[in-house]
């Protein structure tokens, strides 16, 4: 009953994922190449779309676990991305609606991504084993989905146009809604308490009229950067003090859990920051400094164009996703389930080995461009690292946060990614060119890469250092039984 429970939501997570990545794999190409922007305005346009579509789950999460129920804020986040893709294909005509169209995305992430999330711990709720092989499987079909769209979109970009490109992500989420309404009924058990009870007219229209002034909003905040990025600050600020809030509130055997969720979504936001370059500097790389043939003994193999080195993110994780799975299970049955602050470790050293492999290639390549291999092999450090934190994110709140709180906690971690991956997109400009037309070879992001591989080294070594404390507070809560 809980696999096939499970396959509804990764469904439906599949074909969401593919509509997102897809529209990622575009956006900022379509910025830089067909309107002009500067990399450095293309950049932090893109992170603050990305803060607030993760920011968002917040509210999200929040409104799915009390008024709209986790099922029924996920369909609504769909069809609002749905919407979005669609509007971002009509805006390749109409440039003025391309924020509208990006508000209406971030506005539907906000819905889907907590309660799709909240969806899976609940199927698995008290089996902390299964609980992390289910986290790790999910994360393998979101990048199922992703590698397909970020494999079709450039080429559909670049053949057809932007138009195009963005439409298949929109024809993609209908797919998936589709295919979830007939398979909805494997669901009905599955829910938050609202689920279960009938939606009344006037809390409906409210909630409606209230999505509505929120797409309104967020698109008059992508339109202005400055206030973008004093909502971006606000946001952090304000999770942070909501986690005080119920810190101070909860009972004395909830607090080791949450002190844990803390930490660790500490720490997982962190990697956003280096996962963020994928979409802002590493785009950018692929397209001025790195050679998009891919060769072996002089033979061709095939061919890559910027936006589809975005999927060497998503191949890599789904190759590595099962062998990791095996392993946490083999480990649980053995009775040395690694500890989550143990991976988030582990993940964090082989993200510095990234960026070490893009810093050496970079000055290697200096005004010239450089071999695609080099791009495969750090992304293969990179999407592993991510599996073991990034991955595991939404597991540890699964894992130490109550239940009655656990669409906030989720959508409180999205949003702490959110607001890495603004932090990333400013970092990013570190290595931005001027115009779109400067060219720019590998050896001007060599700085960039440089400083990254420093930054992930030390948090590495800091990550290490913690572990002792972690292992304590994880004692302190599995001894509470919270």
């Amino acid at each position: 009953m809980r696999s096939s429970s499970f396959v509804v939501v990764v469904a439906i997570e599949l074909w969401e994922r593919f509509g997102y990545y897809g529209m990622q794999a575009v956006l900022l190409l379509f910025m830089v190449r067909q309107l002009g922007m500067a990399d450095a305005q293309a950049n932090l346009l893109m992170g603050a779309f990305s803060a607030l579509a993760y920011a968002l789950p917040v509210v999200g999460g929040w409104v799915g676990d009390r008024v709209l129920g986790s099922r029924r804020a996920m369909l609504l986040g769909a069809t609002c991305m749905m919407c979005g893709y669609a509007v971002l294909a009509v805006a390749t005509v109409h440039i003025e609606l391309m924020t509208l169209a990006m508000a209406l995305v971030a506005i539907g992430n906000g819905f889907f991504k907590p309660n799709a999330a909240n969806l899976v711990r609940r199927i698995y709720d008290g089996d902390d084993a299964a609980l992390d092989a289910a986290f790790t499987l999910y994360y393998m079909a979101i990048n199922v989905g992703s590698t397909a769209s970020t494999l079709l979109t450039p080429w559909l970009q670049d053949r057809f146009g932007p138009a195009v490109s963005f439409a298949a992500c929109s024809a993609g989420l209908l797919f998936g809604l589709c295919a979830y309404t007939v398979r909805r009924s494997r669901l009905r058990h599955i829910g938050s308490a609202p689920d279960f009870a009938p939606l009344a007219a006037g809390p409906l229209v409210f909630l409606l009229l209230g999505t509505v002034g929120a797409i309104g909003t967020v698109h008059l905040v992508l339109d202005r950067p400055a206030v973008a990025r004093v909502c971006v600050w606000l946001a952090a600020l304000s999770v942070l003090a909501l986690w005080a809030v119920i810190y101070r509130r909860a009972a004395p055997a909830q607090r080791p859990g949450l002190r844990m969720a803390y930490m660790l979504s500490i720490q997982g936001m962190l990697y956003f920051v280096f996962y963020q370059q994928t979409v802002t500097s590493l785009t950018l790389f692929a397209l001025r400094a790195v050679c998009g043939d891919v060769t072996l003994d002089g033979a061709t193999l095939f061919h890559m164009s910027a936006g589809q080195f975005q999927a060497l993110n998503p191949i890599w994780i789904m190759l590595a996703s099962p062998v990791l799975a095996l392993v946490y299970r083999r480990l649980a049955r053995r009775g040395g389930d690694l500890p989550i602050a143990r991976k988030f470790v582990v993940g964090f050293s082989l993200v510095t080995v990234a960026f070490v492999i893009w810093w050496l290639g970079a000055l290697a390549g200096g005004m010239g461009r450089i071999s695609p291999w080099i791009m495969i092999g750090a992304y293969g450090a990179l999407s592993v690292g991510e599996l073991l934190v990034g991955g595991l994110g939404m597991a540890v709140i699964a894992r130490y946060v109550p239940a009655a709180m656990g669409g906030f906690m989720m959508g409180s971690y999205l949003l702490s990614m959110g607001v890495a991956m603004y932090i990333g997109s400013m970092v990013a400009n570190l290595a931005a060119a001027k115009s779109s037309q400067q060219a720019l070879g590998a050896g001007a992001y060599a700085g960039l890469f440089l400083v990254l591989s420093i930054a992930a080294g030390t948090i590495t070594v800091l990550f290490a250092i913690l572990l002792p404390l972690t292992r304590r507070w994880d004692r302190q809560h599995m001894l509470a039984g919270v």
